[in-house]
């Protein structure tokens, strides 16, 4: 019902939280133990604030650990609209060999779910073949590092048709160097679009609650699928981006008298609308800022 991340107050804590949360979970089966692969948050879950407070609680007195609640980071990825050209290219001189990569890749935007494709089109030696899979290298880690808000970019071709090397200062990491470059370079030429987890949810509820529910829905960018009877309660079907609904359980026993009961799961990705991406791309950008200043 409720997920919170969870971070060690101090560092000796962090080589004992795994330990201490792996024997909480296996004691109570409605407590859940996982680590977002994407955010690196480490995650809990379980029937409400109160059930997170206690488990917390007994960390502290059993296990000695201390940690500190948060909202968990919501798992957000990159693509493009359009297509686009760009050249990368890196050259650097600073006294004996030099470094000199250069390539000329085309993005093409896929289906949905298709992932990430990469095309050899590179005719007549303009890269050697042995720096073809570093440029490629490169161009998948920027992939998964994200060009313009730090999330994995996916259903993108990337082409890579051209390019010139050096005899002498051309090499593995100067290819690789370049392919990234070209990669970031041509997403934010492409019409990037931030995608976000759309959930699906199913909101149990005594009828009089129906409009409360409803207009509660539509104030989380959330959308009504349908609605259906079960015993004496109504039963509505809805789909909510995930950002939103991380308070729901508590706005839901406020709105019902704690007479409401849902369930969630994940349904698929979808555009985040253009003023709440902007604000998402804005703080990454003032972070990375920040990052690269310290």
């Amino acid at each position: 019902a409720i997920s919170a991340s969870v971070k060690p107050k101090s560092r000796q804590d962090e080589d004992r939280i795994s330990g201490a949360l792996a024997k909480l979970a296996a004691e109570d089966p409605t407590f859940k133990v996982g680590h977002d692969q994407q955010t690196k948050e480490l995650i809990i879950s379980g029937l409400g604030d109160l059930h997170l407070a206690v488990m917390v609680d007994r960390m502290k007195k059993r296990f000695n650990v201390e940690v500190e609640l948060g909202t968990p980071k919501v798992s957000y990825k990159e693509t493009i609209s359009k297509t686009a050209k760009v050249q990368g290219k890196f050259k650097r001189q600073s006294g004996g060999r030099g470094q000199y990569g250069d390539v000329w890749i085309e993005i093409q935007p896929l289906e949905k779910g298709k992932g990430f494709e990469f095309v050899d089109k590179v005719f007549g030696g303009a890269i050697p073949r042995n720096f073809i899979p570093s440029a490629e290298k490169g161009i998948r880690q920027a992939c998964l590092e994200g060009a313009v808000a730090g999330y994995p970019i996916e259903d993108i071709r990337v082409i890579l048709y051209d390019g010139s090397y050096h005899e002498v200062d051309s090499s593995d990491m100067a290819f690789q160097i370049a392919g990234a470059m070209a990669l970031r370079k041509a997403v934010n030429e492409a019409g990037p679009v931030l995608l976000e987890p759309v959930m699906e949810v199913s909101v149990a509820i005594p009828e009089e609650y129906l409009g409360a529910i409803s207009g509660d829905m539509n104030s989380r960018r959330g959308r009504i699928i349908g609605m259906e009877v079960k015993g004496k309660l109504q039963v509505v079907k809805a789909q909510a981006p995930l950002a939103e609904m991380f308070t729901y359980v508590n706005d839901l026993r406020s709105l019902t008298g704690g007479r409401g009961s849902y369930t969630m799961r994940f349904s698929h990705y979808e555009g985040v609308p253009h003023k709440i991406a902007s604000g998402i791309i804005s703080q990454y950008q003032v972070s990375k800022k920040q990052g690269e200043e310290q």
